[in-house]
């Protein structure tokens, strides 16, 4: 069953209802069979929609139109591309194969297509891209902040600003990324060396300061744990 190839005119018939052979939906050209889940993908079901075809889109958007119900994942962002494989994985740890949808991902003899290879190309960049925010988070964790009309703006380090605990406050910076536009405020270590650089005495004991995407805020001191930026 699990090397089972199905048009998309077969697939349409497994919409749970009555005199129907099945329940099935597709991600990614994955056919799963979720008779299991009927409540939510049967018919009147919250997810009925999914049901029959590969609305691979969907799981990304949560656009659950006739529009949005459709198997082109091109130009989704790094997160709705990681929405599908982590779709993708429910469905394989919770629901049974059944085979393969011809069709966009598959061709007709069940072989990947270039749609395919695209698409998990674009979950690959979207897990290094993930990886690597997360690495970045732990470096320069974000600030506390608040503002008010009356007082301005206030960003303030402490050992968990950011969602993030640790042994270390460090001071508020401004911290611009290659390709983003603006900054945002982030919470840089001050002591020790730059971050990966644990044998690194080139820089002395200043932590990430010398970092070239920070800059600093104006009339705040440099190693304040707090800016206060009045309007």
């Amino acid at each position: 069953p699990r090397h089972r190839l199905l048009s998309a005119a077969e697939l349409a018939r497994y919409r749970g209802g009555e005199g129907e052979p099945g329940l099935y939906l597709a991600v990614l050209g994955r056919v799963f069979d979720v008779e299991r889940g009927r409540r939510h993908y049967g018919p009147g079901g919250a997810y009925s929609g999914l049901a029959g075809r590969d609305a691979t889109r969907a799981f990304a958007t949560g656009d659950f139109t006739q529009a949005g119900l459709v198997d082109d994942v091109s130009a989704l962002s790094p997160g709705e591309v990681l929405a599908i494989q982590s779709w993708l994985s429910f469905y394989g740890d919770n629901y049974d194969p059944v085979g393969k949808l011809v069709g966009r991902f598959y061709d007709e003899n069940g072989a990947p297509t270039e749609a395919l290879r695209q698409a998990e190309a674009a979950i690959e960049e979207a897990l290094k891209f993930k990886a690597e925010s997360e690495q970045r988070k732990q470096q320069f964790p974000p600030c506390n902040s608040e503002w008010s009309s009356a007082k301005g703006s206030r960003f303030w380090c402490s050992t968990r600003s950011g969602g993030v605990n640790r042994d270390w406050t460090g001071v508020p910076r401004k911290l611009y990324l290659p390709g983003s536009r603006g900054s945002h405020c982030v919470c840089v270590r001050t002591t020790g060396p730059p971050w990966g650089e644990p044998d690194s005495t080139e820089h002395g004991d200043r932590g990430d300061l010398d970092n070239p995407h920070l800059e600093e805020y104006d009339g705040c001191h440099p190693l304040a744990k707090q800016c206060v930026l009045t309007v």
